[in-house]
């Protein structure tokens, strides 16, 4: 390798965070271009672990890694979300992540994964939901989170408890979703007000609301009802299950039995 490749492969890993999948399109903005590229493979300086994504040489690459290159090389409104952005953020440690978890991303309408990052084998299985669950500002309720060298843009609690609860019941239990809203007792109640104005499900509004006001979280009080669209009609998550007129929604009754909190993944 010359002098000049030799100083342009030092510069590029320099601002490649270790860990971060980086794509053609970042490669190109760093002026590394396809011919180049193939000069770093032959050299052991990088590998490549799909069709358009790279990693450096010697590096490990988990999903937060591939979830970057989506955000901040590639521009897609893809987060972290529900369940994965509760544990990442410490809401969860009873329930299991690591090797094997579920990873739950969420995309806005139309976006699609790249086919490397669907193809590639991350260690966890990854769950990605299409959704317009919020209209207006789709990056109300996001925040960034620290990933070690790079951070990635994953749900806030306020909102990542919505996304769980757009699961329930057919891919998340209400038990475990109750059992996740007990933990959240610093929710922000401006935020929460605004992401239940422009959400566009009414089981998730109602059964947000039946929720938080079981578990008595003081964070209710600063709520404005009635700015809320709640729909019309009755709802019903279970037969025969427990009615609650005030938001017309019938969840299950609640069991005795819960997850231990000294119960870790």
């Amino acid at each position: 390798m010359d002098s000049e490749s030799g100083s342009k492969i030092n510069k590029l890993l320099r601002k490649w965070p270790p860990g971060a999948i980086a794509t053609p399109s970042w490669l190109k903005s760093q002026g590394v271009y396809q011919q180049l590229v193939h000069q770093y493979e032959k050299g052991a300086w990088v590998r490549r672990v799909g069709q358009g994504a790279y990693v450096r040489y010697a590096d490990k690459v988990e999903w937060p890694g591939g979830l970057y290159a989506l955000q901040e090389q590639l521009g897609l409104p893809i987060h972290a979300g529900g369940k994965t952005a509760l544990q990442l953020q410490g809401y969860a440690h009873y329930l299991p992540l690591g090797q094997g978890a579920a990873v739950s991303l969420f995309g806005a309408p139309a976006t699609k994964l790249p086919a490397w990052f669907r193809q590639y084998k991350w260690g966890a299985k990854i769950r990605y939901a299409v959704t317009g669950l919020f209209a207006g500002d789709q990056e109300l309720g996001l925040t960034q989170h620290p990933m070690g060298s790079f951070a990635v843009r994953v749900s806030a609690p306020e909102r990542a408890i919505m996304e769980v609860l757009y699961f329930v019941p057919k891919e998340e239990t209400y038990e475990e979703a109750k059992l996740l809203m007990e933990g959240l007792t610093t929710l922000r109640p401006r935020l929460v007000q605004s992401l239940l104005q422009q959400c566009n499900s009414y089981k998730v509004k109602r059964l947000f609301m039946v929720l938080a006001t079981v578990c008595g979280h003081r964070w209710v009080s600063g709520l404005h009802d009635a700015e809320i669209d709640f729909g019309k009609g009755k709802l019903s998550l279970t037969p025969g299950g427990q009615f609650y007129s005030k938001y017309k929604i019938s969840v299950p009754e609640s069991k005795p039995q819960r997850i231990s909190r000294n119960s870790r993944a």
